[in-house]
This record gives structure tokens, sequence and C-alpha cells, in this order.
């Protein structure tokens, strides 16, 4: 299949008073294509993450990712030294489970008000803290399929305080899949046990992959845990999972 060309931008969307920076890419052509939103990992709406937006656009989705950290440093984009790992994680800890929804949502309307974006269900995906975000985001009544990659954190906490995010898995509308590294040191094993035991528990349509000799953030090819094979794999999961659900 030829990849299609692309249209991009960057933008505002708005929540609120709160003006959201965001990164938005779509075929270049007018037949209604489904949307996605993508949601960033603690680096920000990157290089990485502006790259799996276009590709989304290349495979016939019209695609957005949110500045998930707008109300704490607009603008911020990272690569992935200690010393970004550092201030993304500072960010990560101040968010909110409530403001990070309603950024998604605020996504999700502007992806309805398109005339080229097909009415209906929405795909999400997120990556690193973004896989989280995403696992929360399920629980949106637009969201009808999720693609959340190595989220940490989902059994044992929600942004913000209160229950674990993992508590919230019989609000999920749609379809989930969840994507980890079996050699990821910051999810334990049993950690994934407890999120396909929820899933399971609660009748909610899933896959959980794992991929052996893969590690955390083994889809950005700009880590170190990179895992080419295992990247693909995921992708080609990925793209099966909105073709079936959008």
């Amino acid at each position: 299949m030829t990849a299609d060309t692309i249209q991009t931008d960057s933008l505002e969307i708005h929540n609120g008073d709160l003006a959201i920076a965001a990164y938005y890419a779509r075929p270049n052509h007018s037949a209604p294509v489904p949307g996605v939103v993508v949601i960033q990992e603690i680096f920000g709406v990157n290089a990485h993450i502006r790259d799996v937006t276009e590709r989304f656009a290349q495979a016939g989705y019209a695609a957005i990712a949110p500045a998930i950290y707008q109300r704490l440093a607009p603008g911020f984009e990272a690569g992935y030294t200690p010393e970004d790992i550092t201030i993304g994680r500072e960010y990560k800890h101040q968010t909110q489970a409530d403001e990070l929804l309603g950024d998604i949502q605020a996504a999700l309307d502007f992806l309805k008000a398109q005339p080229g974006v097909k009415p209906g269900g929405y795909g999400c995906i997120g990556f690193c803290f973004g896989g989280h975000v995403a696992y929360l985001a399920a629980t949106l009544a637009d969201i009808a399929a999720t693609a959340s990659f190595y989220g940490a954190g989902i059994t044992t906490l929600t942004p913000g305080g209160g229950s674990p995010t993992v508590t919230r898995t019989a609000a999920i509308k749609g379809t989930l899949h969840a994507f980890f590294g079996e050699e990821d040191a910051s999810i334990p094993p049993e950690q994934v046990e407890q999120i396909a035991a929820a899933l399971q528990q609660h009748g909610i349509p899933h896959a959980v992959h794992r991929y052996p000799r893969a590690g955390h953030g083994f889809f950005c090819d700009r880590r170190a845990d990179y895992h080419p094979e295992a990247a693909a794999d995921a992708w080609q999961r990925v793209l099966q999972l909105f073709s079936s659900c959008l």
C-alpha cells in the first residue's frame, strides 16, 4: 500500500480558557478518515511524537498530539538525556487526571469539528507516561480503541492522587491493547499481570502484548532501548486494532 502524502500543522486547541499547543497531521486528500489522538512521553511533543503523528497520517488517519504539559511548561520539548528525564518526571508528577482527561477531550472535540474526519469512535495511543494517560483516556465515551505503550504506574497510582488508574478499568468503553517490554525495569511483570487480569475481569475487549528482550521505550528509535523488531510488530498490531475499530 502506498503511503498517503500528508499535511501538517502546529496549532492550538482549547479546553475552556486554556489554549493547548498541538501537532496535527492528516492525509492530503478530501476523503473522510478516522481520527487518532497521540499522547506524548514525558519529553513533550518532540520529534519522536511528531514522527508518530505523521506516520498515522501516512497510514490514512487524522492524528493530533496535544501538549499535555501545557499548564506547567508551554512549549516544553526534550530529548532523552538523564537531565531531560529528571525534568520530564518533575512535570509528570504535577499533572492531574481530570485535567489530562479534559485536555484529551479537547483534542477529540477538535477532531470532531474537522470536516475531513469521520464521525464516530476515535483512536488513542500513548507512550511512556502517555501510555498511562491513554489508559485513563480509554474511559472517555469517544474512544473506541486504545493502544497503551509501557505506561508505568497504572496499577499503583493515578496522576494527582487517588485510587490507581487500573481501578477505572470497568469504565473503559472500547477495545484496549497494551504493549510492554519484558525487560522494562519500571514495570514489573506482576503489574502487567494485574492489568491483564483487570481487563479480563471487567470484560474489556483487549490484548496484552509482551516483547522478550525489549525494555522501556522500545518503540522509540531515538532511545537506547529501541527494539526494531518489537517496534515493527507493535506498529502493525496498532494499525490492525485501529483498522478494525475505527
